[in-house]
């Protein structure tokens, strides 16, 4: 009578290891000697492009608006839906950047519709203005 065999149900990770510990030594070994490649980038001929003069759209204390040019100095005053229109005409000529500068005083609500109501009429590139504290 033969006895039947117990199968084993265990799997013996230990040539596993081994094989990862070669490969582990292999890739350390090798690793330094591998040169970085140099990647060489292309160059633009001129200076450097000076960065954008942002319009500035003002929101005052008692909802009160007005634009002004940083490049040319020149402030107008109105309605936001006036002002919008003369946004959208400057940035067509010139593609300045659009920022919102509002008073401490002004709601978080009327700067949300301004920011809404330029997007809706199709102005890019806005931004909220924010000013450094001083100590």
């Amino acid at each position: 009578m033969r006895r039947q065999r117990k199968s084993i149900n265990q799997i013996n990770v230990v040539p596993y290891i081994d094989v990862m510990l070669v490969l582990l030594v292999i890739f350390m070994v090798t690793a330094p000697l591998i040169t970085p490649g140099e990647i060489e980038l292309p160059s633009i001929g001129g200076a450097p492009k000076a960065p954008d003069q942002p319009l500035e759209l003002t929101l005052g204390a008692k909802n009160t608006l007005s634009l002004r040019d940083t490049r040319t100095g020149q402030t107008l005053h109105g309605s936001l839906a006036d002002l919008t229109e003369t946004l959208v005409d400057k940035q067509r000529e010139t593609a300045q950047p659009v920022v919102i500068a509002a008073s401490k005083d002004a709601r978080y609500e009327d700067v949300i519709a301004i920011v809404d109501g330029l997007q809706r009429a199709g102005v890019k590139r806005v931004g909220l203005l924010a000013r450094p504290t001083t100590k």
